[in-house]
């Protein structure tokens, strides 16, 4: 439970940052707005179609009387509606990270600089980051794919199809939802897509309870091209804390075990070019040499003198 409502709380954190930010905002509509556009276009089309799908889905069911026949074909439209808005949540996201790759890697890297540290990107073109993101978001959405045909299947079962199947539907959705919009912070790090649903599943409830939000804001339209930078963001956020990584010690400037500047410090103080003190009193096994206030003098001088090496 504290993880679902932590994953919630990464979506805050992120459009709370981008809102901060205005310009990397704007900067992160860009490729949503491209996307939106292409995707209004096919569900139009799936709208417009559905009606003849479905009566090409279930020829078994010409010959039956009313209402039988519309009520089938008309259960069969409505999953296949919903089923086509899931799988247009999903992708997206994917088809949005792959048209905005440089805007969302500059957004998620600027996200990392203003927590204290950004992991350096790996050294490769352009060409080969688009092409990895592409390869593991076909992973991805064919694991989801998987989950969707077993999910629409179940949605014929009475009472259950039409109550848990679809709450089930939605977290599995925002699981993968999930996946996807973390892959641009995973990816600069270099994780594989396979390590990185295993980091997922070990915390199913952060991922859902990250994930499952958005599904579900994204269904609302327009909403999706507002949230989706704040998204990137909260995702950048929840791998800082995901992912167990240390930053790196910070470059020696020269300072002393205090941090006072040793070129300013006076000898035999923290920082100084004397001495710097140990772990406990020099009386607790650090042999010390006679203390002389004043140099002996005269012919004993010589005797009384310490012996060298002391």
């Amino acid at each position: 439970m504290r993880d679902l409502v932590a994953g919630m709380r990464y979506l805050g954190k992120g459009q709370r940052w981008v809102a901060q930010h205005g310009r990397w905002w704007g900067f992160g509509l860009i490729p949503a707005l491209i996307a939106l556009v292409l995707y209004a276009g096919v569900l139009t089309v799936l709208a417009l179609w559905s009606g003849d799908i479905a009566a090409w889905a279930t020829p078994f069911a010409d010959g039956w009387g009313s209402p039988w026949q519309g009520l089938l074909r008309g259960v069969f439209v409505g999953l296949l509606f919903a089923g086509g808005l899931m799988l247009s949540v999903l992708t997206f996201t994917a088809v949005t990270l792959l048209i905005g790759d440089p805007f969302y890697e500059s957004l998620s890297e600027k996200v990392e600089e203003s927590e204290g540290y950004c992991p350096p990107s790996p050294d490769r073109p352009l060409w080969q980051e688009i092409w990895i993101a592409l390869r593991d978001s076909v992973h991805v959405l064919l694991r989801a794919a998987g989950f969707g045909i077993l999910l629409f299947a179940l949605g014929f079962v009475p009472f259950l199809g039409q109550t848990v199947i679809p709450v089930l539907g939605f977290c599995v959705s925002g699981f993968f939802l999930a996946v996807e919009l973390t892959s641009v912070a995973m990816q600069r790090r270099d994780i594989p897509v396979r390590e990185r649903l295993r980091l997922l599943r070990g915390r199913k409830a952060l991922a859902i309870g990250f994930g499952t939000p958005v599904v579900l804001l994204f269904l609302i339209p327009f909403v999706a091209v507002a949230l989706m930078p704040g998204a990137v963001a909260g995702a950048t956020l929840l791998v800082r804390d995901l992912v167990d990584e240390e930053e790196p010690p910070a470059p020696d400037r020269g300072e002393g075990p205090y941090g006072q500047d040793r070129a300013g410090a006076p000898y035999g103080q923290p920082g100084g070019f004397g001495p710097a003190p140990g772990p406990f009193p020099a009386s607790q096994g650090q042999p010390q040499a006679p203390q002389y206030p004043h140099p002996p003098s005269g012919p004993e001088s010589s005797a009384a003198r310490p012996p060298a090496g002391w």
